[in-house]
């Protein structure tokens, strides 16, 4: 029964992902930055309630920007769930581009790629970033740079800080988690590390029964003169905490 129920809800969440394409291509170029934002967010939370995953969220959610959030990095589900809980820009490595189908719905949505084996290519993005960080956007960044298992927080890159830096913003941590809704414990269906695959672990995440995925949001944190470097680690233990 579990593989037929997935096989219903990756049917189902084909046709959101083609009807979110469909969108992004004819609403998006015509409508407010605030109206396109409700729009990912009510696909988000539509494509979580396909997949059979709830949502829940902890702390006060965003209001507005300047803010650059950073959160710990589990699984590609964690895109879908952060604009579930509040729609935002988000930074991602060019990889996800080659995404089966994925790839053109996170490009379409606006994030921003860099190419992190290219050192210059930080340069370009901390650019870009603090263009939207200026114009009072949220812009999100997984700052370990890659996912984890859940459990051990990587290390945080510093590079990418300079954009909150130089636009005078705000940093807000954020924890990301998945349960097992009966019994409360840790979730590794969502995982993608490893020798995981993308369809793997989507089709993982698809047989789960009762996952939750839960958002909590910390305060926000001015660099106040700090370097980038002292500022990662600083934010590194609040996102720890957090988790």
């Amino acid at each position: 029964m579990s593989h037929l129920r997935a096989l219903w809800r990756a049917l189902r969440a084909l046709a959101h992902v083609l009807r979110g394409l469909w969108i992004i291509r004819t609403e998006f170029g015509r409508l407010t930055p605030d109206a396109c934002a409700l729009l990912v967010r009510e696909w988000s939370r539509r494509m979580l309630d396909i997949m059979g995953v709830s949502l829940s969220v902890e702390g006060e959610r965003p209001q507005r920007g300047p803010l650059l959030l950073l959160a710990n990095h589990i699984s590609w589900l964690d895109i879908l769930v952060l604009n579930a809980a509040y729609p935002v820009r988000f930074v991602s490595k060019a990889d996800v581009r080659h995404w089966p189908v994925l790839g053109a719905l996170i490009t379409g949505a606006g994030t921003i790629l860099i190419e992190r084996e290219r050192r210059r290519d930080a340069m370009r993005v901390v650019h870009h970033m603090a263009e939207h960080l200026q114009a009072g956007e949220v812009v999100a960044v997984f700052p370990e740079g890659t996912t984890g298992d859940g459990i051990t927080l990587l290390p945080f890159h510093a590079n990418l800080l300079q954009a909150a830096i130089v636009s005078n913003a705000p940093a807000l941590p954020v924890g990301l988690r998945y349960l097992d809704g009966a019994s409360g414990a840790r979730s590794d269906a969502p995982q993608y590390v490893g020798d995981t695959t993308l369809l793997a672990s989507v089709w993982r995440t698809l047989r789960a029964d009762g996952l939750r995925a839960v958002v909590r949001y910390g305060q926000p944190v001015h660099s106040d003169g700090r370097e980038r470097r002292a500022w990662a680690a600083a934010l590194r233990e609040a996102v720890a905490r957090l988790l």
